[in-house]
Formats: structure tokens, C-alpha cells, sequence
């Protein structure tokens, strides 16, 4: 019997960790958004929070693995490109908390990331809320601010 009781207990963490997210979700998302996607590594949700739509992965459940949350803000190229990624490295000082602005496949995203070690439900919660947040207040403004090339 003590042979199965760390596969149960990474059984539980692994429908713990999957809850977590999925209530922070479902707290976040405008109706009928969310969609999840298991994978052979973990899981991968999106959702839409205001404008902006928001992936959250988990690529598995040992406290080896990660959870990361992004969301695209802004495609590239666009005009005054230079002022854009100074302004983006002004906000990633000082208004992005535990997330950040990088780029990813020729767009700019929010993304933040944690380590499953020793995560929590708040933790959880507060990595989703802020990357969906900081999109949805800094998309529509940024595309305003720096249009596409044409």
C-alpha cells in the first residue's frame, strides 16, 4: 500500500494545480472563452479577459515544471519601433510586477513564469490576473501608439 502513495499523492497535486488554475480562470474570463488542451507534457488554457486573450500553460505537475501565462499585445514591425521597445523596457521597470513585455514569434506579449516548486493557489492566481490585466490595459494602447509598418 505505501508503494502507491506517492503516485496518489502526485495525483492530487496534479488535480490541485489543474483546479487552481482553472478557478482563477473561470473568475477571469468572459463567458464561454476558456478552452483547455491537454497535452503529452501538460496542459495548455485560453481565455479572453477584456481584449485581450490569454494562454496559460502548465507543463506538467513535478515542482520541476512551470507554469507560464502570455498574452500577444502588439505585432511587429511597427512604426517608431525604437521608441516602442524603450517604452516597453520603461514599463518593464516600472509597472509590470511579476510579469514582464518580451517578444515572441514577431509580436510583443506579457509574459510571466514560475516553477511549480512550491506554488501556491494565490501565487496562481496573482501570475494569471497580472499578465491578463497588464494585456488587456497595454494592447489597445500600444497598437494606437505604434501602428504596423505598412
Amino acid at each position: 500500500m505505501d508503494a502507491m502513495l506517492p503516485e496518489l499523492e502526485e495525483a492530487d497535486r496534479a488535480s490541485r494545480l489543474t483546479d487552481d488554475v482553472e478557478t482563477v480562470i473561470s473568475s477571469l474570463a468572459e463567458p464561454d472563452s476558456a478552452q483547455v488542451s491537454h497535452l503529452d507534457q501538460g496542459c495548455i488554457w485560453r481565455f479572453r479577459y477584456g481584449t485581450a486573450e490569454v494562454y496559460v500553460q502548465m507543463t506538467g505537475t513535478t515542482p520541476d515544471d512551470m507554469l507560464t501565462v502570455w498574452s500577444s499585445v502588439l505585432k511587429l514591425p511597427v512604426q517608431q519601433q525604437t521608441e516602442l521597445f524603450q517604452h516597453l523596457l520603461e514599463l518593464n521597470w516600472a509597472t509590470t510586477m511579476e510579469a514582464r513585455f518580451a517578444i515572441l514569434n514577431q509580436e510583443v506579449v506579457v509574459v510571466g513564469t514560475r516553477s511549480l516548486q512550491d506554488l501556491d493557489p494565490s501565487e496562481t492566481a496573482r501570475l494569471i490576473t497580472v499578465v491578463a490585466s497588464l494585456a488587456d490595459l497595454y494592447d489597445q494602447d500600444l497598437k494606437a501608439r505604434f501602428p504596423a509598418v505598412q
